[in-house]
């Protein structure tokens, strides 16, 4: 079975593309959805017990966490320290019920796959990029989006370029999502198409 990581920088249609993919039958497990489930469940005692405090009916308040987290490097090592491991735990648990099931290939969806190393952990690597004006447009579109919150967040992220340069593939949706699904049907073919890996 291939593994394929998929990533891309903020307003890039990353979520999108992970749904097209989704669409043809590809397993896909999501990041962001895991660190969620987590934040309601297994994560809770620990981050709490390490960050006071910071849950609410049960489950981590986001808010709460991020603002103890933000802008503390410390802090953000010891709360990956928790959650990571975690994250890694529900991926794998994935990727084995996908082989079970035969699937020839499988997309890891993680936001920051270059940024934490993930890359290291799949066999392929596509990026989901869009023109600048594009990325911007649909970012600040967002509801309470500000040109300063965009930029914070794409001080956080490896810039697009490097992370073009760096891919097996690029999927590009600034000329529309049609367009884009073209390319996903193009990159399950290679990976997954007749005669490759099982």
């Amino acid at each position: 079975m291939w593994t394929l990581g998929l990533t891309g920088s903020i307003g890039m249609g990353k979520s999108a593309t992970a749904a097209m993919f989704r669409d043809l039958g590809v397993p896909v497990h999501d990041a962001d959805a895991a660190v969620h489930l987590l934040y309601a469940g297994a994560a809770v005692a620990p981050v709490e017990a390490a960050f006071p405090g910071v849950t609410r009916d049960g489950a981590i308040d986001r808010p709460a966490l991020s603002a103890r987290v933000l802008n503390d490097a410390a802090a953000m090592a010891r709360l990956e320290a928790i959650v990571h491991p975690l994250v890694r735990a529900e991926e794998n648990k994935f990727l084995d019920a996908a082989r079970r099931a035969g699937a020839r290939l499988a997309v890891l969806d993680i936001p920051l796959l270059f940024e934490t190393g993930g890359d290291r952990r799949v066999d392929a690597v596509a990026v989901v990029s869009a023109p600048i004006a594009v990325q911007r447009a649909r970012v600040l579109d967002r509801p309470g989006m500000t040109e300063a919150r965009f930029e914070a967040i794409l001080a956080k992220q490896m810039p697009d370029a490097e992370k073009r340069r760096r891919a097996h593939f690029v999927i590009d949706t600034g000329r529309g999502f049609e367009a884009a699904r073209h390319q996903v049907e193009g990159v399950a073919r290679a990976l997954a198409g007749p005669g490759r890996r099982g």
